[in-house]
């Protein structure tokens, strides 16, 4: 999530409970090739990540995404296990210069083409390539996924919504199945991950084996439970079905006090200042 999972955050919910894996900020691979990189490339920083990372990277240039995916994957830039490509943001202005989500689009297949193929020269085998996008642009569309996945990503996270419905509607858990019968059928070793509305681990262990993904990825649910990783017990009232509900069930974070939550900030900031000394970051709670 741009301007929150950076390595410090990253950390912290990784002291509360780990994830199998973690993802940059989306960062944009033509600000990596300018004269502003220094600044950019603050946000592929993992100095104190204690799980493994995926860089997420967005633009407009396929060279550039050459480029990038191959100091990633040399150790240029250090420190990632993979890179993801961020077809999946809906923020207006990323869409109406035709990146990420925008890409969906029919008539912009063949730039999403060139960007995907830019970043498997990069990678070269080093490194495994997945993809993060929606269900299409402004209603459901499976050629979409049907043509991602003809390009055998490692892995394909899908958020359950389309780019014009963005976070005002609950997410379509079930909209997933589709693409796992598809890939099934053309790309049987890439992992379907599903996304949207997923508040912990226990729920989304239920949603994956329901609809049939291999794995669920938590965006906003961290912020409601920096422990949404941790094991959970489902509440009699929980309701699973759609469409997508606020899961009420109880978490370690309910169990912590007041001065523990405020020790769990305070430990945040501290991290926060050492990795940002000179203030390049200004701290937002």
């Amino acid at each position: 999530m741009d301007d929150v999972t950076d390595t410090v955050f990253r950390r912290i919910v990784a002291d509360c409970a780990p994830a199998d894996y973690t993802v940059t900020e989306f960062v944009n691979v033509d600000g990596l090739c300018s004269r502003g990189r220094s600044k950019v490339i603050r946000k592929l920083g993992v100095e104190v990540d204690t799980t493994p990372v995926i860089a997420q990277i967005w633009g407009k240039t396929p060279e550039n995404f050459e480029t990038i995916a191959r100091e990633i994957a040399d150790g240029t830039i250090p420190g990632f296990v993979g890179v993801d490509l961020n077809f999946g943001c809906p923020e207006k202005s990323v869409v109406k210069n035709e990146c990420c989500s925008a890409l969906a689009q029919p008539e912009l297949r063949d730039k999403a083409l060139a960007i995907i193929k830019a970043t498997q020269a990069g990678l070269d085998g080093r490194l495994p390539l997945s993809i993060k996008t929606r269900l299409g642009f402004g209603e459901i569309d499976y050629t979409w996924h049907e043509f991602l996945l003809s390009q055998k990503p490692a892995m394909l996270t899908v958020h359950v919504r389309t780019t014009r419905q963005m976070s005002k509607v609950p997410a379509q858990w079930s909209a997933i199945e589709p693409i796992v019968a598809v890939r099934d059928k053309i790309s049987p070793d890439t992992k379907i991950v599903l996304n949207g509305d997923i508040m912990n681990k226990k729920q989304g262990m239920e949603l994956a084996e329901k609809h049939g993904v291999d794995g669920i990825m938590i965006g906003r649910g961290i912020f409601h439970d920096p422990y949404c990783f941790a094991p959970t017990t489902h509440q009699p009232s929980c309701q699973l079905a759609e469409p997508a509900g606020q899961c009420q069930c109880p978490s370690v974070w309910d169990s912590v006090s007041r001065e523990d939550r405020i020790k769990l900030l305070i430990k945040h900031i501290e991290l926060h200042d050492n990795i940002y000394p000179d203030g390049e970051r200004p701290f937002s709670p």
